[in-house]
């Protein structure tokens, strides 16, 4: 059911604006919030946000019916740079069947077999990986490879000037398996690495392999049920014999945008509150003072004396750092989750309590299921969690991309059914 009123907060994380520009609006009329006292938080009628575009695709989801989403047979997955799970669960959970995944992180192989020990998980670099005897065997390739600076040094901006990257290794991997599709995720900052080049340079590749570039999208976790602002770029590829008779179908949004409140207690999104767990503690002197900033605020909040003791140089500086001495609040999505919640540039501190997010609270704010456990130290089990594709943004992508592969067997059936050879099920083939 679609609320009726959203609070300040939540048609900024819609709209993608901040609280400061929602007020600017309401003073120029654009915008008009219904608000008893100064004291209490303004709220805006859904009439209001009505007129833009991405609320419009908030009020007609087609959430509902996507759900329903179910694949026609069995499609076989690769990936590649899997490290805790996060994507490969949320596609697990739309139908798709992994074959093999591979990571190179000790403690994130780990993960992956306590917790799926069915699972082909093939431990080290993805360069000593020949995928060639998976050649026809593959629906579907996947992976968020790491996004390195690129040498520009040849002229063609293709296949060979991505050697000694991990793209290429993912790149290599499609051309030698032939998948019909493959999606590879990234962070925002690829549209603009090196001045777009790199895009440019992925997108010339994708085009050599024989592929078809869906154009890529920036995804906000936030509209896929997951209490978190946080984005990852999407690329989306066709193979070209098969692009021409199907047209690919980005998610559609979730009907409310969920917040930390749904993350960490009973509700919609869990069942029960957070179970308890292990997770990192603030010195002495540091929790002292992280006790005067109250729920959604940041060193700003602190009294100016503490402002200048924690910030110290950088308390003359310019620029908001609003990610420093930042507690979270109940009532908004987290922010991102970085690799540790008690690093100075980017705290997450709890709502109320004085420390940082527990590995259980870090867990359920990328939306893991409860009893996906994780291996390793502490500061290892954060960071494979930090690294996550969220599992629910996974999982709305699942159900787009086996629509997709639907698709290409009701349209195209002739030309992309598997050969009648026996399911390989075998350890990739090590390279010589």
């Amino acid at each position: 059911m679609i609320p009726e009123y959203y609070s300040a907060a939540q048609v900024a994380d819609i709209l993608g604006v901040s609280k400061e520009t929602l007020k600017r609006w309401e003073q120029s009329g654009k915008l008009v919030s219904q608000q008893q006292s100064a004291s209490e938080e303004r709220l805006y009628h859904r009439t209001q946000l009505e007129n833009f575009e991405a609320v419009q695709s908030l009020f007609n989801s087609a959430w509902d019916q996507e759900l329903l989403t179910h694949p026609l047979q069995d499609f076989r997955l690769i990936e590649l740079f899997a490290g805790a799970g996060g994507l490969a669960i949320g596609l697990e959970k739309a139908g798709l069947k992994s074959v093999l995944l591979n990571e190179i992180d000790r403690d994130a192989c780990a993960t992956l077999r306590q917790n799926r020990p069915h699972w082909q998980v093939i431990e080290g670099s993805i360069a000593d990986i020949d995928f060639t005897s998976y050649r026809g065997q593959i629906d579907l390739i996947t992976g968020g490879f790491p996004c390195q600076a690129f040498s520009y040094a040849g002229k063609k901006l293709g296949f060979d000037d991505i050697r000694g990257t991990l793209f290429f290794e993912f790149a290599r991997a499609v051309k030698e398996t032939q998948p019909k599709v493959f999606m590879a995720e990234n962070v925002r900052g690829l549209l603009k690495h090196e001045g777009g080049k790199t895009l440019e340079t992925i997108a010339n590749v994708i085009a050599e392999l024989g592929y078809d570039l869906v154009p890529p999208k920036l995804l906000k976790a936030v509209f896929y049920q997951v209490p978190q602002k946080r984005e990852r770029l999407f690329l989306v590829c066709i193979r070209k014999d098969l692009s021409a008779q199907v047209a690919f179908q980005w998610p559609s949004p979730y009907r409310r945008i969920m917040t930390l409140r749904d993350a960490l207690q009973a509700g919609e999104l869990y069942p029960t509150d957070v179970p308890a767990s292990e997770g990192q503690k603030y010195p002495k002197r540091k929790a002292q003072i992280m006790a005067h900033v109250p729920a959604g605020g940041y060193w700003r909040d602190l009294p100016e004396p503490l402002q200048r003791e924690y910030m110290l140089k950088s308390y003359f500086l310019s620029g908001g750092r609003t990610g420093m001495a930042r507690r979270l609040s109940w009532d908004e999505p987290s922010l991102t989750l970085t690799c540790a919640p008690a690093q100075k540039q980017t705290e997450r501190c709890h709502p109320e309590e004085t420390r940082p997010l527990t590995v259980r609270e870090y867990a359920r704010i990328q939306t893991f299921p409860d009893d996906w456990s994780f291996s390793g130290s502490l500061l290892s089990q954060y960071k494979q969690i930090g690294n996550a594709v969220p599992v629910n943004l996974a999982y709305a992508m699942g159900r787009s991309l086996i629509r997709l592969l639907n698709d290409i067997e009701t349209q195209t059936p002739s030309r992309v059914s598997r050969p009648k050879t026996a399911v390989h099920r075998s350890l990739a083939t090590p390279r010589p």
